[in-house]
Parts: structure tokens; C-alpha cells; sequence
């Protein structure tokens, strides 16, 4: 069996936001010669997520309004967490979205569903951080 290991590094410049990440997860894929496995994508970061969904942007407003009712950032005094940070919410936000995502591996190409991507989540950003790209198989 192979194994794959890499990190993909993000700054967002802004406080929240969304990237498509499906074509650095393919050339990882490329890069590993699996072709029959499993794609591991974790989010290495406690305010950020990864997951998969349609890459459309509709959607994607959709998600920060429904986000920011669920977990909304202000009046940040609300969350007990925020003492040295104001990013209660960023931990809130990206319990709901989800830490990994896992794709199957077939034919060397990841077997998706129809319309979905892999997809970086930022709920805290201005500042490095990291996504794991672990691959496994034949």
C-alpha cells in the first residue's frame, strides 16, 4: 500500500471565507500515484474546516448568513471563551461545518458525487494555517 502525506497552507485576508481546494487535492492525488484508495483532507486548525458541498456562490452567502445566526460573532462579551481572543464564534462555526472530509479513490480520480468539491473554510482569519492531505492506497 502507498501512503501520501502533505500540508496546503491558506491566509484568508479576511475574517471568514471559502476556497475551493478540489484542484491542489487532485495534484496531490497526481503527486501520490494512488489510483484505487482513500483521500483524507483535515482541517489542522480548531477555527477552520473542511468539507464538501457545491461551488456555487449563492451558497456559499447562504452559508455565512445561516452561520452567523447560528454563532453569531457579536456582541462578543456573549461567549465565555473570549478573554484573550474574540473567536468563540470561529470555534462555534467550524463545529457545524466539520473537521475532515474523506473521498474514495477510483481510476486515480476522486469519485465524487455530482457537483461536489472540496472546500477550505476560514471562521478566523488574517492568519496562516493548514490542511492535511493524507492519501492511502494502491
Amino acid at each position: 500500500m502507498k501512503s501520501y502525506r502533505k500540508e496546503l497552507w491558506f491566509e484568508v485576508p479576511a475574517r471568514r471565507g471559502f476556497i475551493n481546494i478540489t484542484p491542489q487535492v487532485e495534484e496531490c492525488l497526481r503527486e501520490s500515484k494512488v489510483t484505487d484508495g482513500l483521500v483524507l483532507c483535515n482541517a489542522m486548525h480548531i477555527t477552520a474546516s473542511v468539507f464538501i458541498n457545491d461551488d456555487e456562490s449563492g451558497l456559499h452567502h447562504d452559508y455565512e448568513v445561516w452561520l452567523e445566526k447560528l454563532a453569531p460573532h457579536a456582541p462578543v462579551d456573549q461567549y465565555r471563551h473570549n478573554g484573550y481572543e474574540d473567536n468563540a464564534d470561529a470555534h462555534m462555526k467550524r463545529q457545524i461545518m466539520g473537521r475532515e472530509v474523506v473521498v474514495a479513490v477510483t481510476e486515480g480520480k476522486l469519485d465524487f458525487g455530482t457537483w461536489e468539491q472540496i472546500f477550505y473554510g476560514e471562521f478566523d482569519g488574517k492568519r496562516k494555517k493548514r490542511v492535511l492531505i493524507k492519501i492511502i492506497g494502491e
